[in-house]
């Protein structure tokens, strides 16, 4: 077994590469004039891709749990960016649809997320980041 450095691990344990990750979306977004923070840009993302999900579909898709699913929804509702609307084969389930404000933030957003990953992952070669994701892979797998 290969032995980590104690700054890697504190690296690993503390997120410093994910909170430094959303810092830089953070102010690359309110440099645009969006008011929203990654976690609610994943959401939107997965809107944007299928619009009028459950709840449930969207915590699967973001692996968040339903507590947090609902605070994001509702910061999203009160910007305008998104709206639940009753099923109509089930009242019970709510559907969570883009607005038209959500709908016209996708062009603007995705393509700060895409400069960023071009800037993020500019140095590494494709056969690194390939051995990236097969390690992070199997990091998830042993934590799960």
């Amino acid at each position: 077994m290969t032995q980590l450095h104690t700054d890697e691990v504190f690296t690993i344990l503390t997120g410093k590469i994910s909170n430094a990750i959303n810092r830089t979306f953070l102010r690359a977004f309110a440099a645009e004039g969006i008011d929203i923070t990654t976690e609610q840009w994943s959401v939107l993302a997965c809107l944007w891709q299928k619009d009028k999900v459950t709840q449930q579909a969207l915590c699967s898709l973001t692996s968040k749990d339903k507590p947090s699913m609902t605070r994001l929804i509702d910061k999203l509702e009160k910007s305008r960016l998104v709206m639940r609307i009753s099923d109509s084969a089930d009242r019970r389930i709510n559907l969570i649809h883009l607005t038209e404000a959500g709908v016209n933030l996708k062009e603007k957003a995705t393509k700060i997320v895409q400069d960023i990953a071009e800037r993020t992952l500019s140095n590494i070669t494709e056969a690194e980041l390939n051995i990236s994701r097969n390690v992070l892979k199997k990091i998830m797998a042993n934590l799960g």
